[in-house]
């Protein structure tokens, strides 16, 4: 799709000033596919007529891995492994929806318990991951204090997930019935306390970086994505919600109980960049907000489906029961079964709507898997918000998209 916004050539902007047409020639740039203001390994030809950005192609790739077709030849307990490593800032959210669906297909139970540790993960990697957002994408502005800010919190809050797991990113801490093990007993009470530092963070974010008046000048009308627009092209997430459709999966398809919680979906009317900065900062209270909720409702119980033929049976009962044992090796070496059928659950991540669409052929290992990646969707519109604009604005269009290239070339 060619944007009809473009705005006049150098040539006409330069007759403008001196009465005189002078002849212009478009020059194509690289930008990428080094990480930096890339935001991964994506490389963009960009067409330039001066200062001003007449087409941009992005090209894609160089980070594929091939998941889809790696979890058809793996067990539906060893897809985990694959999911969080697709959105590896956002990785509790690939993961919620690849169980969710293996879990809808299999007919699983998930205890309480497991679902309200799962809300509460969820909503810290939606965290995390508008963290990254804030301060490398400020970082791709000049703007150097804000990372540091930025990544404090971040640091916290991968001390709490080595907590749960051992793992600081690409977790792969849920599982198909529930959750790999149990929180430890001080878990709660330190999560309680990072919302409270987290909180005062976030007003620092306001103050400092939110109404900088030259990041203000860099954002504001910059990169306009109408809401029209934002339909067409099918993004979701905080980019669609910046452009006035309050789309959001837990209110619209809840999933984890998420109709019980009481939030709200940040909207804005405006579509530009600066939108999509200040709805992430929105979304930071509100996912705080959420993890609140989750804490309180913490009781002790279960947090894998009792079904012995889908999860693993405790450690000590394989030292007296021959039928653990029998169990264990089956899951371990085969897996289960599915039935025959097909499954999709759509989950609100931080880039918008993740699906896995998963296909059973009753055997031990998916017949078919397609993730619908909200990032793949999202770049979309980069060369529709970049056409007119200078080349300075295409670094923060791209960035307040926040892309996540795994998520791209999965």
């Amino acid at each position: 799709m060619t944007p009809d916004h473009q705005e006049s050539t150098s040539a006409e902007r330069l007759q403008g000033q001196t009465g005189a047409l002078l002849h212009t020639e478009v020059m194509s740039l690289n930008v990428g596919p080094q990480h930096p203001s890339t935001h991964g390994v994506l490389r963009l030809v960009v067409d330039m007529d001066g200062e001003y950005v007449v087409k941009v192609t992005p090209h894609m790739g160089y980070l594929h891995t091939g998941f889809e077709k790696t979890f058809e030849h793996r067990t539906y307990q060893q897809g985990v492994t694959y999911a969080p490593r697709t959105d590896y800032l956002h990785c509790f959210g690939h993961e919620l929806a690849y169980v969710l669906s293996a879990e809808k297909l299999l007919g699983a139970e998930v205890p309480e318990r497991a679902t309200t540790v799962r809300v509460i993960l969820h909503e810290l990697g939606r965290i995390h991951s508008h963290l990254v957002f804030v301060g490398t994408g400020l970082l791709d502005l000049g703007a150097l204090t804000p990372f540091f800010y930025a990544f404090r919190e971040k640091e916290a809050l991968q001390d709490l997930f080595e907590a749960v797991c051992g793992y600081r990113m690409n977790q792969g801490y849920f599982r198909v019935g529930g959750l790999a093990r149990d929180i430890p007993e001080d878990w709660p009470a330190r999560v309680s306390a990072f919302l409270d530092t987290f909180e005062k963070g976030v007003d620092e974010y306001e103050t400092l970086f939110a109404k900088n008046p030259i990041f203000l000048d860099r954002a504001t009308g910059v990169g306009v994505i109408p809401r029209d627009v934002a339909i067409d092209l099918g993004l979701t997430g905080p980019n669609l919600r910046a452009s006035g459709v309050a789309l959001d999966h837990r209110k619209a398809n809840p999933y984890c109980g998420y109709e019980t919680y009481d939030f709200d979906v940040p909207v804005s009317q405006a579509g530009d960049s600066l939108a999509r900065f200040q709805l992430r900062l929105m979304e930071f209270r509100e996912s705080a907000k959420i993890v609140r909720q989750a804490l309180k409702r913490l009781t002790p119980g279960p947090v894998k489906d009792p079904n012995r033929k889908i999860s693993l049976p405790p450690r000590h009962e394989l030292e007296t029961s021959m039928e653990a044992v029998i169990h264990h090796f089956k899951l371990v070496t085969e897996g289960f079964h599915p039935p025959v059928g097909e499954v999709y659950v759509p989950v609100e991540t931080a880039r918008g709507e993740v699906g896995y669409y998963i296909v059973s052929d009753g055997g031990s290992m998916p017949y078919r898997v397609k993730i619908r990646a909200p990032s793949f969707v999202n770049l979309q519109a980069l060369e529709y918000a970049c056409v007119g604009g200078q080349f300075a604005d295409l670094i923060t269009i791209l960035a307040t998209i926040d892309p996540v290239l795994g998520d791209v070339d999965r």
